[in-house]
């Protein structure tokens, strides 16, 4: 016993607590999502799932030997429990609750991992931890299809690499699909840039890491790069702008920008065709379209609480058997997040979703525009690739997109939320401690 009569922590509680291990820990959790199809194609889906079990299982351990730092009224935020909560409801409408109940294991796991890290690492030490993980796997992916479409001149099928890096691609590195890698590569620009920002590592190793997500971004042949890589550097460009105005005009400026917004979707959605055309998917989009097109007719059965919550698709689930049937296609999604959405968990699902992520993006972005540190940045550019890709795929519903949305909205939610203000209220009635006390 300590001198205060309270139990002295055990090495185990010491360990968990420890920065060294929060960090370990960080790490191997972010490694772990996103190389989830190259460890479920080498390993088998057992063993993915069982270390996504240990982890979660580490993270018990870690939130309860730093429960005195943690706040509890602050752990997640109320529009992730509301989505989740409507997921998990679903599995008393699902036509098959057996595989919606495990799906959404899978998604609590995965939401679980992210509150996590959310807590036991500040907004800098998770870029830093990304940016580790980013550089190695991009850098694995590279050597992967040089050894592939280079040095051996075969495709390596069982991690879906066709080796056609020679021909300046599409290349799909060890994330599936030429659309996935063009997705991790944005993704890791941005985190790249920040981290350069801050001079959290060398200038050299920066360079680096940006000229080797870039190169894979651009040899991924995907479409969705060219309308991601545009999306961020605009709002990059208008973040900038209201970091860098006085403050007495922001408030003006940021409502000039959120117009501008509006108009520029409505401009888009009208010129959509010629700017399909010239990113070259015109096919690749009328696929999606006859896709979504079917996804809505299942909408109409089943409008507010959908067919129940699967995040990718089953293949001899319903209704996605039947709409692969319909098309003569295999899809393992919607290739739309809010579509997908809106299919499973219907009109009320969508509208927590995008409550969700919306919040999100409102508290980060107004918190990056009055924080100093450009750090603060990284969250609502990372929700805004996000949302971005989310009409393309339906990367934001699982793995890592899923991860990387929840974690932004934790982060988000300690910054600018009623749980804040609840807390210094309970702060401001404490006792002050004494220097040394």
């Amino acid at each position: 016993m300590s001198a205060a009569g309270a139990p002295r922590p055990t090495w185990l509680g010491t360990l968990l607590a420890s920065a060294a291990f929060a960090r370990a820990y960080t790490v191997t959790v972010l490694a772990a999502v996103l190389s989830s199809f190259a460890i479920e194609r080498m390993s088998g889906r057992v063993t993915y799932v069982a270390i996504i079990a240990g982890l979660c299982v580490l993270g018990i351990g870690v939130l309860i030997a730093r429960r005195r730092e943690i706040s509890f009224v602050r752990l997640v935020p109320t529009t992730l429990v509301a989505f989740v909560g409507w997921a998990l409801a679903s599995v008393f409408w699902s036509l098959d609750r057996t595989d919606t109940w495990w799906s959404w294991v899978a998604m609590a796991g995965i939401v679980f991992l992210a509150v996590v890290i959310g807590h036991i690492r500040d907004t800098l030490q998770t870029v830093r931890a990304l940016a580790d993980v980013l550089r190695v796997l991009l850098g694995v992916s590279l050597g992967l299809e040089i050894l592939s479409g280079i040095l051996l001149d075969i495709p390596f099928r069982f991690l879906g690499i066709q080796g056609n890096i020679a021909d300046l691609g599409p290349i799909q590195g060890m994330f599936g699909t030429r659309n996935m890698l063009g997705f991790v590569a944005v993704i890791a620009l941005i985190t790249f840039m920040i981290e350069y920002r801050t001079q959290a590592v060398r200038p050299g190793v920066s360079l680096a890491s940006v000229v080797l997500a870039g190169s894979l971004g651009v040899l991924s042949d995907s479409p969705t790069v060219l309308v991601l890589g545009v999306g961020m550097g605009l709002a990059t460009g208008a973040l900038t702008l209201v970091r860098h105005a006085r403050r007495e005009q922001r408030s003006a400026l940021q409502w000039a920008l959120g117009s501008l917004v509006v108009v520029g979707v409505i401009v888009g959605y009208l010129a959509r065709h010629p700017i399909i055309a010239f990113i070259n998917a015109g096919r690749d989009f009328s696929l999606r379209v006859d896709l979504w097109n079917v996804m809505l007719d299942y909408v109409v059965r089943r409008p507010v609480q959908g067919w129940g919550w699967y995040g990718p698709w089953q293949e001899t689930g319903i209704p996605f058997a039947s709409i692969n049937y319909q098309l003569g296609e295999v899809y393992g999604t919607g290739l739309n997040a809010f579509f997908d959405v809106l299919l499973q968990l219907g009109w009320v699902g969508l509208i927590l979703f995008i409550g969700l992520v919306g919040t999100a993006l409102v508290r980060s972005w107004l918190d990056a525009s009055e924080r100093r540190s450009v750090v603060y940045a990284w969250t609502p550019l990372m929700l805004i690739a996000l949302m971005i890709d989310s009409f393309f795929e339906s990367f934001t519903l699982t793995g890592a997109g899923l991860m990387l949305l929840v974690l932004c909205a934790v982060r988000a939610g300690q910054s600018r939320s009623w749980r804040e203000r609840v807390d210094r209220g309970r702060d401001a009635g404490l006792p002050r401690v004494p220097a040394g006390g």
